[in-house]
């Protein structure tokens, strides 16, 4: 979902962003034509607002550039499979500028996959194999994370080594401080402190780098709706001045928790599910560009939602 962006804005504390969402890639319901997405999970959005897509039930990752109506297939979409030309329902995609490759998180078949985005490429190698992968996200030295769901831990690696070090939960499934239940989306900051959606312990947690354990940065209150609560969160993003961003998926909005705040509030969504403008069916993926803009996959309305800072 995340790749270091240099020269993010520092987002005001009171910012507020449009309430009505533009759709910029998908709304077409689900489906495998171009102008279509089929349970959409993570994005990732370059300098220049083109987003890709990690585009689940079409087995294929899509890019879309702001205002075309049809995306491009740039990695996967020739079926469901394990050969190194397909993918196996991906979760989680990121741009890696240093050699011009997407880095796909290849969820069901325990991979994660480098592609080339070189005009002429019809397959990815294999990186990291025999993992649960779930999301990913690379540093400012070209770490990269992975969040392992199955073993309920994150893990960084060089580029191109197998062997990974566990730098989040390593501790089994769980809710105590040291442990996860279900980790799925990553943040990284320039400490090197990871951010994790605890997806099943209803909670954001920190990992400071070399932390024997998390600090829980935003829920951890039980599963709720309240602004102190959150239901299944999913994609994250975390400022220069440590606020939080978070897709609250089961209820289907997005808040913003400042630092170490014991509540959050909401940014956009929280009317309800449906198919609204200013509505979301269980958002999943989220991020920021680097001018504040907003970007959420709208799951269950099979779409990808913009919404411009004010």
């Amino acid at each position: 979902m995340f790749l270091f962006i240099v020269g993010v804005l520092d987002i005001p504390a009171n910012a507020q962003w449009t309430q009505n969402g533009v759709t910029i890639a998908g709304d077409r319901g689900a489906g495998n034509a171009k102008n279509q997405l089929s349970y959409p999970f993570g994005l990732f959005v370059d300098n220049d607002q083109t987003i890709v897509i990690a585009d689940y039930w079409n087995h294929r990752i899509m890019q879309w550039t702001m205002g075309d109506m049809n995306g491009q297939v740039v990695a996967g979409g020739n079926g469901q499979g394990n050969r190194l030309d397909q993918l196996d329902r991906p979760t989680d995609v990121i741009i890696d500028k240093e050699t011009d490759s997407l880095i796909i998180c290849d969820q069901w078949n325990l991979r994660v996959i480098q592609w080339s985005r070189r005009s002429g490429t019809t397959h990815g190698e294999i990186l990291i194999d025999n993992i649960s992968c779930f999301g990913l996200a690379m540093d400012d030295q070209r770490y990269l994370y992975i969040s392992d769901s199955g073993n309920h831990e994150v893990k960084r690696y060089q580029i191109a080594d197998k062997i990974g070090t566990i730098v989040a939960g390593g501790h089994g499934e769980g809710a105590a401080l040291k442990q996860f239940n279900w980790p799925r989306y990553l943040f990284v900051d320039r400490q090197q402190a990871v951010y994790v959606s605890d997806y099943y312990n209803h909670r954001l947690m920190k990992w400071n780098k070399g932390a024997k354990e998390g600090i829980a940065v935003a829920g951890g209150q039980g599963e709720g709706n309240t602004l102190a609560q959150l239901s299944h969160p999913n994609g994250l993003f975390v400022d220069t001045c440590g606020t939080i961003y978070v897709a609250d998926e089961g209820n289907h909005r997005v808040m913003r928790w400042p630092k170490e705040a014991k509540q959050g509030s909401v940014i956009v969504g929280g009317n309800g599910k449906g198919e609204g403008a200013n509505q979301f069916h269980g958002p999943n993926g989220l991020s920021l560009d680097r001018h504040g803009n907003l970007y959420v996959v709208d799951f269950g309305n099979f779409r990808v939602q913009h919404f411009s800072i004010q």
